[in-house]
């Protein structure tokens, strides 16, 4: 069987490109993330290397769709070489079931990684620059009733309340929540 994995890495993006590419291939079943590919743990992958077996072609639109560094990249390759299931790329024309191809998985894995490394990087400088030039300050601060707020770290520190009652009270997540109790020296 033919089984397609395709990744966006929010869910404002388009996997439409990815889908298209899998239907003039004969894609039998279609698996989708809409999430970062910076770490392995994605739900529709953890599902379809569950799915795979023996005989199974898994086919991505290039392989930074599967894994954006070489180690989660050869993990998961190995696990579907593991079940029998070979792994294909559109983009690198990568088809594992050649001994050059394995090879040249290695390769394009390093080459996605430093991309990835690139991006952030360009990001980071990006950011210094518009600091720099007054530009760029950051998320604004969530505004909050402070009497209300120091009312209920005051119910939180007597042990009348937990943290979590508080936040929840307050609609405020735990970092918000911490990072005033330490501003305002509560």
């Amino acid at each position: 069987m033919k089984v397609g994995y395709a990744r966006v890495s929010t869910k404002e993006q388009n996997e439409a490109r990815q889908i298209k590419a899998f239907e003039e291939l004969g894609v039998e079943v279609v698996y989708i993330d809409k999430q970062s590919g910076k770490n392995a743990e994605r739900p529709k992958l953890n599902e379809m290397l569950a799915f795979i077996r023996k005989g199974d072609v898994i086919i991505a639109e290039s392989i930074s769709r599967i894994a954006r560094n070489t180690k989660d990249l050869l993990t998961i390759v190995e696990t579907i070489n593991g079940k029998g299931a070979e792994f294909v790329s559109l983009k690198e024309s990568l088809d594992t079931r050649t001994p050059t191809g394995k090879f040249m998985l290695t390769v394009f894995g390093a080459m996605a990684e430093l991309e990835r490394e690139y991006i952030l990087q360009r990001q980071a400088e990006g950011i210094e620059i518009a600091k720099a030039e007054g530009k760029f300050k950051g998320k604004p601060k969530m505004e909050i009733d402070e009497e209300a707020f120091r009312r209920e770290c005051k119910r939180w520190r007597n042990g009348e309340q937990t943290a979590t009652a508080a936040m929840k009270k307050l609609n405020i997540k735990p970092n918000t929540f911490y990072r005033r109790v330490k501003e305002m020296g509560l």
